[in-house]
């Protein structure tokens, strides 16, 4: 069988690889990529460990096949960092202890990072309900949810400073 030959931008930067058409994209990043931060937990699209963005857009990428990033902007835990500096996100569930195995982290992240994107001012039950795909089966929810809600207030306050000193 023939490989199907993928041109997308992962984490910014231009990618191509080679792909079997039945191969997922988690498969693609984690193997072909050697891109390790998301994970299986389910094969099925219900735990969130897998969580990327594809154009924008929360995918599980156990459920997209790889040929389909074809053109496509991925986005992976890897690239949440900018170089050694962490996202707000990242920094609030360390301080937070809002991991504990880290299985499930990079999904909850990416999720999270997409989730103050979209609205910079979330409630206790929009961070749980956005959440709500993402599974851990270690912490319980408290400790994310607060590092959620601790990050975006933290950039909340970073985007006004920057407006105020502007």
């Amino acid at each position: 069988m023939s490989k199907i030959a993928v041109t997308t931008s992962i984490n910014g930067d231009p990618a191509e690889f080679l792909c079997d058409a039945g191969e997922t994209l988690l498969d693609a990043l984690r193997v072909t990529m050697g891109l390790t931060g998301a994970k299986e937990g389910c094969g099925s699209g219900d735990c969130g460990a897998c969580t990327v963005m594809m154009d924008g857009e929360m995918v599980c990428s156990c459920l997209v096949l790889a040929p389909e990033a074809e053109g496509k902007s991925i986005a992976t835990i890897e690239g949440v960092a900018e170089g050694s500096v962490l996202h707000p996100v990242q920094r609030k569930f360390l301080e937070h202890g809002a991991l504990q195995c880290g299985f499930c982290t990079p999904g909850f992240i990416v999720a999270a990072k997409a989730l103050i994107e979209k609205n910079p001012d979330p409630s206790e039950s929009e961070i749980r309900y956005w959440l709500a795909g993402n599974l851990c089966r270690c912490t319980g929810y408290d400790k994310i949810v607060r590092a959620v809600a601790d990050a975006a207030a933290e950039m909340r306050q970073d985007q006004n400073s920057q407006r105020t000193a502007a």
